[in-house]
């Protein structure tokens, strides 16, 4: 079928034709592919929290590649200190090789750090993906304990390599691939909306009390973990933030048990949320936060920190070739310098507030959002069937066709997000941190637009 795509074009389409691109790297590339499904563009050019594509349409990019772009597309700070990097003639690549951009980067890194964390923390460069970090932190914490279960959330997201893959919720991956790692061990998280006890905002306690008795019942099945890994806001899992005191109960849970906890923090970190590192709100401090995406800059790069205690692995015992891209550290440097500048932690949450607010007016209009949540510039609107019953605590079934219906509108109309969550029926709203007020402005009203269009399509297809 793609080879036929490919040979019964036109012959008069000339390769510059924006749709021939984008069929031609359809037909030729992997049926693995995700957001490329739903973008149906070539895009070419990106300024800060703007995109354009090979026809000069301009989009508002609430996506950020998935978070990493902090500083959004481009950003002249972190251009300019590429530049002089690559002009410099330094190390491009260094393995774990001691550099001049490595140390600025651990120097910087550990400057922005939680005090009573960075105090005792040590720091494994890992390979270019946040799911190598995660890879990591399991090696890491079972050769420390010498146990070897790990208890992971419902709703998870932690990579595509197969010990990240075993500790995820979704089961979409994992249908037809046998994972290489046993010994996990699924907990509910705390997700109102869904809750997984039927107590919607209730929920904390009662999880806290299931985790606590798990750990502790000599009937439980589950052996004495290596670790607990859970994000304080889930992001691919349906931006469900954890509550402060569920984290609080966790952390003491752990502590108590000797149990190491590990923050994924690969797409929270860096002022996402209104902190530079979601855990922060909570006031508790981990045993290992796992780092990617804005760390880099943009550019390929991920970390593991963890408390010194647990540093009893051999050396090669976690290795790859590209975790000395220096050029990434760089690059993470100046967004790490820029984000501390110019205070975006809090602008973060002061744009977040703006953005609750805009989203909150649209559902007014809008029965078929069933929830909104969300923290900083991380934001989930749930798309529902409204004229469906609810369960006893208020919720309604998942609208995932729906959502994808948006999706699309939402490129028509120029902007740019991504579904997640159960069903894929959850809005994700992921924009730049130097996003602006008439930005957030622009993504309401574009949004507001793309449902209202996406609702009248379906009623006409009804």
């Amino acid at each position: 079928m793609r080879s036929q795509t490919l040979t019964t074009w036109p012959q008069e389409r000339a390769e510059n034709d924006h749709e021939y691109r984008y069929r031609y790297i359809q037909a030729r590339e992997s049926s693995a592919r995700t957001y490329a499904n739903s973008i149906d563009r070539v895009l070419e050019r990106g300024v800060l929290a703007r995109l354009y594509d090979t026809e000069g349409r301009e989009y508002l990019d609430c996506l950020s590649c998935a978070g990493t772009l902090a500083l959004g597309h481009n950003h002249p700070f972190v251009m300019k200190h590429v530049w002089d990097f690559l002009q410099s003639g330094h190390l491009q690549q260094g393995l774990d090789i001691s550099t001049p951009a490595k140390y600025s980067f651990i120097r910087t890194l550990f400057d922005i750090l939680p005090e009573e964390f960075a105090a005792n923390a040590r720091v494994q460069f890992c390979g270019p993906t946040g799911a190598d970090t995660i890879e990591a932190a399991i090696k890491l914490f079972k050769t420390a304990t010498g146990r070897r279960s790990i208890l992971a959330f419902h709703g998870g997201y932690h990579g595509m390599t197969a010990g990240a893959l075993a500790l995820t919720g979704n089961l979409q991956a994992k249908k037809q691939v046998h994972t290489s790692l046993p010994d996990v061990h699924f907990l509910p998280y705390p997700y109102a909306y869904r809750c997984p006890f039927g107590l919607g905002a209730n929920v904390t306690e009662v999880s806290l009390q299931y985790i606590e008795r798990l750990i502790a019942d000599p009937e439980s099945g589950i052996v004495k973990p290596a670790a607990v890994i859970v994000e304080a806001i889930q992001g691919e899992g349906g931006v469900i933030p954890a509550p402060v005191r569920w984290l609080q109960g966790l952390r003491e849970i752990t502590r108590v048990h000797d149990i190491p906890l590990i923050i994924d923090e690969v797409q929270t970190g860096l002022a996402r949320t209104g902190d530079l590192f979601a855990f922060e709100q909570a006031g508790i401090v981990p045993d290992a936060v796992c780092l990617s995406k804005a760390i880099g800059g943009g550019y390929p790069l991920s970390v593991l920190l963890y408390h010194e205690r647990y540093d009893r692995w051999s050396p090669g015992a976690h290795a790859g070739t590209f975790r000395g891209n220096q050029i990434a550290m760089v690059a993470g440097t100046a967004t790490m310098e820029f984000i501390q500048r110019e205070n975006l932690a809090e602008q973060s949450r002061a744009k977040g507030l703006l953005l609750e607010n805009h989203l909150h007016a649209i559902a007014k209009d809008f029965p078929h959002v069933g929830d909104i949540r969300g923290r900083g510039l991380m934001w989930g609107m749930e798309i529902v069937k409204y004229d469906s019953a609810s369960d006893p605590i208020g919720s309604r079934p998942a609208n995932g066709l729906l959502a994808k219906m948006i999706k699309r509108e939402c490129i028509q109309h120029g902007l740019i997000i991504e579904t997640g969550g159960r069903h894929g029926a959850v809005l994700r709203l992921l924009p730049p941190l130097i996003v602006t007020n008439d930005d957030l402005l622009e993504i309401a009203e574009k949004l507001r637009k793309s449902i209202q269009a996406a609702v009248e399509c379906k009623k006409e297809n009804i």
